[in-house]
């Protein structure tokens, strides 16, 4: 299961990235990274 949160993660970071410099879809994009990064959180904190 930490894995999966962790390649789901790194997933969303990438589509921000990407949104981000390539399309800039608008607060779309924030949700993703703000979903990445709790996700990211939730993996380290578990451990």
């Amino acid at each position: 299961m930490q894995n999966l949160l962790y390649t789901i993660a790194v997933i969303l970071v990438l589509l921000w990235a990407i949104g981000f410099f390539v399309y800039n879809v608008g607060s779309l994009i924030h949700i993703l990274l703000v979903i990445a990064v709790i996700a990211i959180l939730l993996k380290l904190i578990r451990g």
